[in-house]
């Protein structure tokens, strides 16, 4: 073992929590990011999963300011509206790329008026300063490029390279920040080497099957919804799966901004979370309207009545 090696950090599992959303009913969501001692991996400072489980989705227009939303279905099919005109229907292996810029509201429905089966990823990117008061955008990317991953045993996983760049592949996907996002199938019976970038941080979750991450069965090792974190200094990791199994990447280059993060709401101090919340709820044009949704929306709580302060991590 190189001096290199020894003075590698060790992955940590971050367990995900069960989370109750007032515009999600009768939905069962797992939250993976962010931590109580980790607010962010990279820019991306939330990651959800909503499934699999039988449901009618159902989350009337809200805002977002200060972020991109990053929306990749896993099972089932989602309605996607917005304040800028956008009206689509999202399936697996598609890509929804929302960018707020200072203010942007949007709506997501699952199809037709019963249950569906339905199992998703949603995340969220803290734009930087120079760009979160950009204009607000919306991206659509129905045919995403694939990467080879290569195997040390058995035969070569194949990625879908979502954001960024993974395996020398890149996405068409607008990014502000040095970042990556992929998908990874590991065949059955096969271990695979996942590149990654030495200076950046990354957690990984199992989406699905089996998968075991080296060094060793002794090293922490995440159940499906878990993330494993690897901070910086990794230049690969690797998986190794009996049955088949998918894995989702997320990393990027350490967040050197301080945020407010509050509801949906990415700043930089209590006051722009504040009037952001005053002016959701006053019904200011900042946020444009939902067309189809009439003067259903969903509601901001109430501010905290302490200060809000910058998440600040610990590891």
């Amino acid at each position: 073992m190189t001096s290199s090696e020894r003075s590698r950090p060790d992955p940590v599992v971050l367990e995900a929590r069960d989370v109750p959303l007032g515009g999600i009913r009768s939905m069962s969501v797992r939250r993976s990011l962010p931590q109580r001692d980790l607010p962010t991996i990279g820019a991306w400072c939330f990651l959800d999963r909503f499934g699999p489980q039988s449901t009618r989705m159902r989350v009337e227009p809200h805002p977002h300011m200060g972020l991109q939303t990053v929306t990749w279905p896993l099972t089932g099919e989602v309605r996607h509206r917005d304040s800028i005109g956008n009206d689509v229907t999202l399936r697996p292996g598609q890509l929804n790329l929302m960018t707020s810029g200072r203010g942007i509201a949007h709506s997501e429905y699952s199809l037709g008026d019963g249950e569906v089966e339905l199992d998703a990823l949603q995340l969220w990117i803290a734009l930087p300063d120079a760009t979160r008061n950009s204009d607000r955008a919306f991206e659509r990317h129905e045919f995403l490029p694939h990467a080879e991953v290569r195997a040390t045993a058995g035969i070569a996983g194949h990625a879908t390279v979502v954001m960024g760049t993974f395996a020398g592949v890149t996405s068409p996907a607008t990014t502000h920040t040095p970042l990556v996002a992929a998908q990874v199938g590991v065949p059955s019976g096969s271990s695979l080497d996942l590149p990654l970038n030495r200076e950046w941080e990354h957690g990984l979750m199992i989406l699905d099957g089996d998968a075991a991450f080296e060094p060793g069965a002794a090293s922490p090792q995440p159940t499906p919804g878990d993330l494993l974190y690897l901070a910086p200094g990794h230049d690969s990791i690797a998986v190794s799966s009996q049955w088949g199994a998918r894995i989702f990447i997320i990393g990027g280059e350490p967040l050197a901004e301080d945020l407010v993060m509050w509801w949906n709401f990415v700043g930089r101090s209590h006051d722009e979370i504040a009037l952001a919340w005053e002016e959701w709820q006053g019904g200011s044009p900042r946020f444009g309207e939902v067309p189809g949704h009439g003067d259903v929306r969903i509601p901001a709580p109430p501010l905290p009545t302490v200060r809000l302060l910058p998440r600040r991590r610990a590891r």
